[in-house]
């Protein structure tokens, strides 16, 4: 046997057997493999924050109003439809008005761009649409000009970014807080909220083993096994104030949770408004921001924080102590390069990076 037949002997021996190409199978298996495509894609979003869904869920219902008053299929999502949905959304109110009632305020920009990623997102998964990655370009190159006209009008929608909540805001809320187990839970959710810079939800679906003491008694290492993003974990030590120190917070809190408390209940939970005891319910993620909002109008604040102000307030405190971003990315979860975290920075940077510095 010459040599190219043990090549040819070979290559068919080894050869691996042919796979069908999508579509070429039998109608049952076609049908079952459907269905677990359907199961995979409801898997996926239910196992997503519920946060995230509504959002989504939202978005998704302002595109078929808007797919409704323009006569179009809800598949059609093209750049042109997305350039006439953003010209559509401008004119409509942030929320649709109930009956009987004037319409509020019109949709804020952001509300608008989030209602983009929302429809992309949806069309992509839900009705398995294949976008390219630029397909809300020019809508939002529209919205983006129709926001700096805004600007210069003074026109206003929508309630704007949530203010960041500051060192200084936090020393006037701790000297307001009650003496009770309603004040130990709010300082430690105020500074917990605050150092791990989180999300509200964030917060709410911590558990009381998710929050641990560094073996080598630096502070707390906090993992945050539920996010939007990604799960992280992140290292909290001790402050230098006393009073506003999240690690002493916290173990205030926990011994009012009890020694026998159950590794797996909620790390923030209910308090009885009469008999102050701690309740089984955890807080969900629109309470955590109510806390918040309620502490900083006990305290009059200049601000009205709400369950975002933590966040943007440890990026603006952490700028300001001269700390790199990658730093605060990592704290707050955010991808490497943030542009949205970036902002929060941005917008206290102009006493720390001006150009009058050694001029005058």
């Amino acid at each position: 046997m010459t040599t190219t037949d043990l090549s040819v002997t070979a290559s068919s021996t080894t050869r691996p057997p042919a796979v069908p190409a999508p579509g070429r199978f039998d109608a049952a298996t076609e049908a079952r493999l459907a269905q677990l495509d359907r199961e995979a894609t409801q898997h996926v979003e239910e196992n997503r924050p519920e946060k995230t869904r509504e959002g989504y869920g939202a978005d998704w219902k302002a595109w078929l109003r808007f797919c409704a008053d323009a006569d179009l299929p809800p598949a059609a999502v093209r750049s042109g439809t997305l350039v006439a949905f953003v010209e559509w959304c401008w004119h409509q109110p942030a929320r649709p008005p109930k009956p009987g009632h004037p319409p509020g305020k019109l949709t804020a920009p952001s509300t608008i761009d989030r209602r983009l990623s929302g429809v992309v997102v949806t069309a992509r998964r839900q009705l398995k649409l294949q976008l390219a990655e630029d397909i809300a370009e020019e809508a939002r190159a529209l919205l983006k000009a129709k926001a700096k006209e805004m600007e210069k009008t003074g026109e206003t929608r929508g309630r704007g970014p949530a203010p960041a909540l500051l060192v200084r805001h936090m020393e006037k809320v701790a000297a307001t807080l009650p003496r009770n187990r309603f004040g130990v839970r709010d300082l430690s959710l105020m500074t917990m909220h605050f150092a791990i810079a989180g999300r509200e939800h964030e917060l709410a679906w911590l558990r009381v083993r998710d929050i641990t003491e560094d073996p080598e008694g630096r502070g707390l290492i906090v993992d945050v096994r539920v996010s939007k993003v990604s799960p992280r974990k992140v290292e909290v030590p001790f402050g230098s104030r006393a009073h506003l120190c999240p690690v002493r917070a916290w173990r205030r809190w926990r011994q009012e949770l009890g020694e026998d408390v159950d590794p797996d209940s909620f790390a923030y939970r209910a308090v009885h408004n009469r008999w102050k005891t701690v309740l089984q319910g955890g807080l969900d993620p629109e309470t955590v921001g109510d806390v918040l909002t309620r502490i900083g109008a006990r305290a009059q604040l200049d601000i009205r924080p709400t369950g975002h102000s933590p966040r943007r307030g440890l990026v603006t405190e952490s700028s300001r102590a001269g700390n790199p971003d990658a730093v605060a990315e990592k704290q707050g979860g955010w991808a490497p390069g943030s542009k949205v975290m970036r902002r929060y920075r941005e917008e206290d940077d102009g006493f720390k990076e001006n150009a009058l510095h050694g001029v005058l």
